[in-house]
């Protein structure tokens, strides 16, 4: 089999792999706080067995016993990477919808005590009057899962600091992290480290909190169908160099020719 038919193979792959990323971009446009997902590729080195000898030149009249190293560099899909870079502010005017702008993240506790992050801020209080989301998780502040009376006037400033009817009852556990790449995603819009020690929390120092907006998703619409365009016309040429590689060893074979 040609090598033409496994560079062509791989490249189909890899269009299939970058659809299923882009139609789960497109699909979460409308998903408060949603960081959509970017491809990276790397390149991998093919070694010929002469490469790795290397013979010592005693003189300048000495010839090399062996080749000039030579290297064949093929495109490799790496892991998909999270773009954490910063939405726009939609206003909605409810007290209890809170975006963040600048790094940081919003920390959440599900039923079972495990904790999240998420730049999900769409907030409303359950019927014993903490903060949930829409997962009906809860949002932790410094002193635990954050409380406010029913009926009562809510402000939360820049600091995320909770004043109820003007007095303070608690401030949001707002964090950033040393290292968001050592995030991945779980579903419900939520982020937990790859590993143990993968992240440490650092003081959200520059990030703010704002009242009444959500942060859209930083997924752009146009750009992502234009890719999808483009991972379509790309599979097709790669299914197309495919079939032309097997009409051309069909043919070789066919005839005995091998060139």
């Amino acid at each position: 089999m040609q090598q033409s038919m496994y560079s062509a193979l791989f490249g189909a792959l890899t269009q299939e792999h970058r659809l299923n990323v882009i139609a789960n971009n497109l699909a979460n446009v409308n998903t408060t706080g949603y960081k959509q997902d970017r491809m990276a590729f790397k390149d991998v080195f093919v070694r010929f067995a002469h490469d790795a000898i290397r013979e010592p030149i005693l003189n300048l009249r000495d010839k090399p016993l062996f080749p000039e190293p030579h290297y064949l560099a093929k495109n490799r899909i790496a892991l998909a990477q999270i773009d954490f870079s910063q939405g726009s502010m939609k206003q909605t005017g409810n007290p209890l919808d809170l975006a963040i702008v600048g790094e940081g993240f919003f920390k959440v506790q599900d039923a079972e005590g495990n904790q999240y992050y998420t730049r999900d801020g769409s907030y409303s209080l359950s019927a014993e009057g903490l903060l949930i989301n829409g997962n009906g998780d809860q949002v932790l502040g410094q002193g635990g899962p954050v409380a406010i009376p029913p009926g009562s006037s809510v402000v939360i400033d820049g600091a995320g600091n909770v004043l109820v009817d003007g007095a303070l009852v608690d401030t949001l556990q707002v964090v950033n992290l040393d290292n968001p790449n050592g995030l991945e995603k779980i579903g419900k819009n939520y982020f937990q480290p790859k590993a143990e020690g993968a992240v440490a929390e650092i003081p959200a120092a520059e990030a703010s909190v704002q009242q009444g907006y959500l942060e859209a998703p930083n997924v752009e619409v146009v750009t992502e169908m234009v890719n999808m365009i483009e991972v379509q016309r790309g599979f097709e040429a790669y299914s197309k160099l495919i079939q032309t590689t097997q009409d051309i060893d069909t043919k070789a074979i066919g005839t005995g020719e091998v060139r």
